[in-house]
Order: C-alpha cells, then sequence, then structure tokens
C-alpha cells in the first residue's frame, strides 16, 4: 500500500523542529560550558574542542541527534514532562552510542565500556542529558509553534467537508483516537470530535492494584479526559444503542431524565471489555471484580472492614473464614491484585493485635498449570516461588464452580470458606456489540481490516479491546487486548480516518510488542522486554518506572510519586471509606 502523504509531511516537520531544537539545545550546552572555563574541551556530544571544527562537528552531530529525536518521538499536545523524559532517555542512549562507543572506534582504541572508563567518561553523559532533555522541550515548544501557526498540511485540510466523528470509549484506544484527531485538525473547525464515555476520566489500569491495596490514591491515576483532550467534545453518558443506518447513537447521561442522540460520518468502537462470570451460580453476587477504580475502592474497604472485625471475632472457624482472601484467576491482573494484597494486609497487622499473622491465608484458584501464562514459563514458575515462600497457597488445574456469601464452591473439590473472592478470570467485549449486528469473532470482539475499518463498512472503525485486529505476522491470528496495542490502534485508527476524509489511501496496523511486566510486591517483579528477561528488584523498579512514565500528565505523575513516597515513611492508611 502506498505510503501517506500526510504521514510524510507530519515525520518531516517533526524531524525538522526535532533538528532545530537539538541545535539550540546544542548552542546552549556550548555556551554554558564556555561560561564554566571549560572552553578547552567541549564535554557536550563531540567530545572535541570548543573552537573552528570542533565546535561545528558539535553543532552539526546536536541537530543530525535532533531531527533523528523529532522524527522517532513526533509531536503530542500539552506532553512537556514526556517530551523531558523522552529527552532524558534519548541523552543516555546517545552517550551509549557516542562516546563511549562511536568516538573510541574511530581513533581504534575500542569501546569504553568498563566501568571504570565510563566514569571517566561521566561529564559527558551531564552534557548528553542536559543537551536531551533541553532538546524535548525545545522541540515540544517548535513543533507546537507551528501547528499553531500554519495547522496542519495542506493534504489534510483542502478536501476536506464538514464531519462529525463520534468515539465511543474513554480507554485507552479511545484517548489514543481522539487525541490524535485533535492534532491533525488543530486548525480545522469543521471537524468535531465527540468522545463518549462512562466516566470523565482515563482509567491508568497497570496500577488498579496498587489503588485496591492502599498504596496510591485512586483519582492519582486517572487523569481528567478534558484535560487530556481539550479540543475534543466530552459527553459522560452510557451508550444506549446504536443505528448504523442511521447512523446515530443513542446515549443517557448518569443524571439525565431522557436520552439524546448523536449523529456522526465516522464512529469509532473502543467500547473496551467487561468482566464475564460464565453464568456460575452465585459468582457475580458474592465476587469482587477489579475492573474500575470503584471496583479497587470496594476491595480495599471490603478487605479492611473483614480485618475489623475478624480482630473481635471470638468463633475460630469465622475467624479462618473472615481471613482468607481468595483471588481468582491468575493473569496479570490477578497475581498483581494478590501480591499486593498480601503486602497490605501484612502492613495493617500492626492496628490489629489480635490477629496473628499465622491465621491470614491467601489463596491463588488458577485453571492452568502454572500462574502467569503470558509471560515465559520459567518467569511463572519464579513468580509463583516467590509468592509460595511468603505464604501463598496455590490451587492449579482447579475451576471456580459458583460461589456463596461464606464460601467458593470448587469442581470436584470441596468448598473452601472465605468471605472474599477477587474474580479476575474473565472478560469480554462490550455486550452492546452484539446488538449491533456486526460481525464478530468468536470470543465477541468485532472483526475489522487490517486498517480498523469494521469489516462492511467504511465509516466505522474499532480499536482496543473490543476488536479482533489481524496480526499479519501469524495467519488467522489477532493481536493480543492489551493497553500497549490499543494506544497504538488508536493512533493508527486516527491517521486512518484523516487518511479516509481526504482520500488518501489508509495504512494498515502494525506493532510488535514492546514487553510485559507484573509486580509481585515486596519489591519483586518479573519482566520480559524485547526477548530479554528480568526479575527481582531490577525488574520491579522497571515495572514501576515505565508505568509512571506512561501517567499522562506531570501532575499525575507528580502526585502518585508523592504516595509511593508516603508509603514508604508511613503505615499504610486504615481508614473505611463506605
Amino acid at each position: 500500500m502506498p505510503n501517506n502523504p500526510t504521514s510524510q509531511h507530519e515525520v518531516r516537520v517533526s524531524a525538522l523542529a526535532g533538528a532545530l531544537g537539538g541545535l539550540l539545545a546544542g548552542l546552549l550546552l556550548a555556551v554554558v560550558i564556555n561560561a564554566q572555563g571549560m572552553a578547552g574541551q567541549l564535554s557536550g556530544l563531540s567530545g572535541l574542542p570548543a573552537s573552528g571544527a570542533g565546535m561545528v562537528l558539535h553543532l552539526a552531530l546536536a541537530a543530525a541527534l535532533g531531527a533523528s529525536f523529532g522524527a522517532l518521538v513526533r509531536y503530542q499536545p500539552g506532553a512537556y514532562a514526556a517530551m523531558l523524559s523522552y529527552g532524558l532517555v534519548f541523552g543516555l542512549l546517545w552517550w551509549i552510542i557516542v562516546p563511549l562507543t562511536l568516538w573510541p572506534l574511530i581513533s581504534g582504541s575500542g569501546p569504553t565500556w568498563s566501568a571504570a572508563e565510563a566514569g571517566e567518561a561521566f561529564p559527558t553523559l551531564v552534557g548528553y542529558l542536559f543537551w536531551g532533555s533541553l532538546t524535548g522541550l525545545l522541540f515540544h515548544g517548535l513543533a507546537a509553534t507551528q501547528r499553531r501557526r500554519f495547522g496542519t498540511s495542506p493534504s489534510e485540510e483542502a478536501p476536506l467537508q464538514p464531519k462529525r466523528i463520534v468515539i465511543l470509549g474513554g480507554g485507552y484506544a479511545g484517548l489514543a483516537a481522539a487525541q490524535r484527531l485533535e492534532r491533525r485538525f488543530i486548525r480545522n473547525s469543521e471537524v468535531e470530535v465527540t468522545l463518549v464515555s462512562q466516566t470523565n476520566f482515563l482509567l491508568h489500569t497497570p496500577m488498579l492494584s496498587e489503588v485496591a491495596a492502599g498504596e496510591v490514591q485512586a483519582q492519582h491515576i486517572s487523569p481528567p479526559l478534558r484535560a487530556v483532550c481539550p479540543d475534543t467534545r466530552i459527553v459522560q453518558a452510557t451508550v444506549e444503542a446504536v443505528d448504523l443506518e442511521a447512523q446515530t447513537v443513542q446515549v443517557k447521561g448518569r443524571h439525565a431524565s431522557h436520552s439524546s442522540v448523536l449523529s456522526y460520518d465516522h464512529l469509532v468502537l473502543a467500547l473496551g471489555g467487561v468482566a464475564t462470570f460464565y453464568n456460575l451460580p452465585g459468582l457475580e453476587e458474592n465476587s469482587l471484580s477489579l475492573k474500575s477504580l470503584g471496583d479497587a475502592s470496594r476491595i480495599r474497604n471490603h478487605v479492611i472492614s473483614l480485618l475489623e472485625q475478624a480482630d473481635a471475632e471470638v468463633d475460630a472457624d469465622e475467624r479462618r473464614c473472615l481471613l482468607t482472601f481468595v483471588v481468582a484467576g491468575a493473569g496479570f491482573a490477578g497475581t498483581e491484585m494478590l501480591a499486593a494484597l498480601f503486602d497490605m494486609v501484612h502492613s495493617v497487622l500492626r492496628f490489629y493485635p489480635h490477629i496473628p499473622r499465622s491465621e491470614v491465608r491467601f489463596v491463588m484458584v488458577h485453571s492452568r498449570d502454572r500462574i502467569l501464562p503470558e509471560l515465559s514459563e520459567s518467569l511463572g514458575r519464579y513468580a509463583q516461588a516467590k509468592l509460595e515462600a511468603r505464604g501463598v497457597e496455590f490451587m492449579l488445574g482447579v475451576r471456580v464452580a459458583g460461589a456463596t456469601p461464606d464460601s467458593v464452591l470448587l469442581r470436584d473439590l470441596p468448598a473452601l470458606p472465605t468471605r472474599t473472592l477477587i474474580w479476575t478470570a474473565g472478560n469480554q467485549p462490550n455486550p452492546l456489540l452484539r446488538a449491533m449486528g456486526l460481525e464478530l469473532d468468536k470470543s465477541g470482539r468485532v472483526t475489522v481490516e487490517n486498517t480498523l475499518q469494521v469489516a462492511g463498512w467504511s465509516n466505522v472503525w474499532a480499536a482496543g479491546d473490543c476488536a479482533a485486529v489481524p496480526n499479519p505476522e501469524a495467519s488467522g491470528e489477532t493481536y493480543p487486548p492489551t493497553a500497549q496495542h490499543a494506544l497504538r490502534e488508536g493512533k493508527v485508527l486516527g491517521d486512518n480516518i484523516v487518511a479516509a476524509m481526504s482520500g488518501q489511501p489508509l495504512k494498515p496496523f502494525s506493532f510488535h510488542i514492546i514487553g510485559l511486566l507484573a509486580s509481585l510486591g515486596h519489591l519483586t517483579a518479573v519482566a520480559e522486554v524485547r526477548g530479554f528477561r528480568f526479575s527481582g528488584l531490577l525488574a520491579w523498579l522497571m515495572w514501576r518506572a515505565i508505568y509512571w512514565s506512561k501517567l499522562p500528565g506531570i501532575e499525575k505523575k507528580l502526585r502518585v510519586l508523592l504516595d509511593w513516597i508516603t508509603e514508604f515513611l508511613f503505615p499504610r492508611d486504615i481508614v473505611v471509606t463506605d
């Protein structure tokens, strides 16, 4: 398929902004170094004297690296903090490539990768980090100025007629599509983008278990949609029906007395998924899900309330029931929830003097023979061994058959007495999809082309957990419903809507998964990134750093960071808020 000219134009503009930002940052770095009396040796990008050919090479390299930064990272509205973070990482990367590897190879001495040699090159690291962070900020400012002054490329705006784009769902895919469309139509008042969501915030799901365990505050992992999509019309409502023939969506707000109708020219389905209980008796009524902020808060309050009750309970059997915590499903959500819950309960037991630690029981029920099946077997076994060493019990190859208020029913095994069953073993796409009459795959997801168009409809698109996106590298397979896929699907979907509206060819979606991480609590985690496997403290630091960096907005990043610091300094709060 031919390349999209608007995409090529965007790359060129971003690269130009990056080159200018890198050049200005390199020039400022040289000025700072000269002011510090280090003019004899430019400890910046080139490592050559700050005069004559050395200065020219320094500035040329700064501009070239800045151009590569712009082409790779690309402009994101309002993302100054993200650009600063990307710039620091970019500077660190090029410090490893240029002064530690490239220049020694050119001089014939070989790469300086030993600790001693790297220590000698430390001044250049400071220079690279300074240059990288400044390049990121300058690039963002220059790219934003260019869009405010000149708008999007002519090929995007000229053919467009007044259009209404409605996005259903405010998760990762829906938000990414809205942000992409905002950027592409920044100066086009004849295009209206509407985002319909049941909540007015984006839920950062990787940190949901930390909310349930009281490690971070619920609102701190939930940036408001109106803040991250300032130019998008936000409608907080529930989608009741979609009429594809009439091109209308029926929605109803939480406090509205009647439904309203939204008309569209292009419709985006990013409805995500919901918990499914497989019609097992009593399961939905007697279990706790982990799909929303409300779910996480309910789990925290429920567990603390049980500890309060158990501390005063004199009947031994009742105490065992109150202090047995069961999680069903050992994927990422279940494993992280169990680990976080274990840490939370043991951290607050100091407040409950009549509860011996030996009486608290944690049980994982899983239908497969090992936990974390998405990761390699060695990491799954490592995770299980770590949790078992802390006292977690595993019932593998066991299926839940139902639940009562005080027990979990197990297939072919006696019931397990408990007042806490956290259900993470079943998810399904939004049931609204079946009522729309679209072609669905066996799991209930909408069948889409590789361009993210819904099969049989030129103006209906789908992405995220509700879309079965074909994987070109695995015939007959679809991409998994993960956040990293949803984010990138939303961006490609936004670009393709622009292309469809301006008569340009669409581009297919293709993505190689970057990595998978799972927190095991207790400063431990497992990670698999680009084929490399990590475990222990390093993986835990990676887990926190990566998911922290993905939080939209500097405000939320700072609030979560303060929550983590508070967690280390003080015991967790045991106030029950419901």
